[in-house]
Formats: C-alpha cells, structure tokens, sequence
C-alpha cells in the first residue's frame, strides 16, 4: 500500500554480498533514458524456476542487479539509508520472476495469512506492475514468513473494498538469515523470490514479451528494533515516498536473446 514513512540514500557498492551465501553480483541502478522514466531489464528463462527463496539459481548470478534506495523527499531531509537491498527480475511465457535480497538486523513478519495488508505486520517486499496502455495495476506482496497478498486497482480513481481481496495464486518463497520476530538478537537479513503467472497478468488483454509497455517498482517496508524508525525504500526511487506514483515507475525491458 502507500508508503507512510521512510529513512534515507542507498550505497549501491553496500548493497553487493550483503548476504551470505546468496548471489553477490554488483547493483545498479536503474538505466536513465533522458526522454523517460528509467528502465529495468528483466532476463528471459527457458524452464520454470524453483521458487525456494534461496537465489541459488543461475539466472540470478546473470541478471541485473537492482539497489534500492530512498525516495527524494526522505534523502532531502538528510535521511540516510540504513539497511540496503537489491532486487532481480526473470521472465518466460508462464511466469515473471523477483528475487530480493535485503540486509535486515531484526526480521519482523507478524502476519499470520495471506492476503492481509502485511505492510501494517513486518518486513515487506512489494511489486507494482502496470501495464502502462491500460489504468490498471497489481500490487504484489513477499513476506519474510513466506505468506503472500495481491491487490488490484482497475485505476487509482477506483479503489475500493473490492481491490484488496486476494487476486492472485503468487507463489512465493523467502529465506531469513536470523530469527522471525525476536528483537533482542541481531539478524543478518532476507531473501525471497516470487513468481507471477503470466496468464493472470493477461486475461484481460495485456500483452506480454519483448516491446511490451509494462512499467515497474519495487518498494520495501522494514521494520526494525535497530533503527530509529522503520524504514522505506524503493527501486527506481520516487520524488516522493508514496509507491502509487505510477509515472515515476521504472520501465520493464523484457529480454530474450
């Protein structure tokens, strides 16, 4: 949902290996296109992934590594990023993948099901897709816990009781270097991947593949006994910490060799 607060700037190189045992290539950010938002890129993949959660996958040793980092307002008022993470995106015809990876000293997942607003309950990893020739749009959500939510907006004029059902049958798998919700230890961090069906992102028509019109972000809630407040960051970084912001959303680059 919309982000409500945050904490500060990322440090790309930090982000790099933060995890032991994961995938540890160099973030970026994301590609600037002066007439345009940014673009991300997506690698294709011939066979299903295992979604384990683990990141062990060669895939994601090849995909571009994306960092996240504070929106504008929050690095404006002198915020500095705290715990940093990255994420990774594949695709094929039946799926579009994400795999993050975030550095996090207190893991914190309190919801108990899916389909809850999980980013009142802990640590959080969402997805925003849009397809950018249509109003509507999917929020997507990981838990450190392994739970799941998707919402769906038919436009940001409309939404309703409706939107937050539980749309989706995601699948998702998450790794945590640490304990869940004890905050008198310190934990290293998460990891997580989700698998999105294609066929759901285009029933009603979307098209799908290399020079489709698909925009993306991916925003993080962390919660933490460690910081001074909890914090929030995102990939692209908005002019504002509010993940609605639809045209400040990342262009997805669906590659296939």
């Amino acid at each position: 949902m919309k982000a409500r607060m945050s904490i500060a700037p990322v440090a790309a190189a930090a982000a790099a290996g933060m995890i032991s045992g994961c995938a540890s290539s160099q973030p970026q950010p994301c590609s600037k296109d002066l007439a345009g938002p940014p673009e991300v890129q997506a690698v294709y993949v011939q066979n299903d992934l295992v979604i384990d959660g683990r990141l062990d996958e060669q895939v994601w040793k090849t995909a571009p590594v994306y960092a996240l980092a504070l929106c504008a307002d929050r690095a404006t008022a002198g915020d500095i990023l705290q715990e940093a993470g990255t994420a990774r995106f594949a695709w094929n015809e039946r799926y579009f993948y994400m795999a993050i990876e975030f550095t996090d000293s207190d893991v914190v997942a309190e919801g108990e099901k899916d389909g809850e607003h999980h980013y009142t309950k802990g640590d959080l990893a969402e997805l925003f897709l849009w397809p950018e020739q249509h109003s509507w749009y999917w929020e997507l959500y990981v838990t450190p816990h392994n739970l799941q939510t998707s919402f769906f907006f038919p436009g940001p004029g409309r939404i309703l009781p409706s939107c937050f059902q539980n749309h989706l049958d995601l699948k998702v798998a998450s790794q945590v270097q640490g304990t869940f919700n004890d905050w008198s230890d310190r934990d290293q961090g998460w990891t997580a991947e989700m698998a999105v069906p294609v066929s759901e992102l285009t029933r009603r028509g979307e098209a799908w593949g290399p020079g489709a019109a698909w925009r993306i972000l991916v925003g993080r809630y962390n919660y933490s006994v460690h910081l001074p407040k909890f914090e929030l960051s995102a990939m692209p970084a908005l002019s504002k910490t509010s993940y609605h912001l639809r045209n400040e959303y990342a262009r997805l680059a669906l590659v296939k060799p």
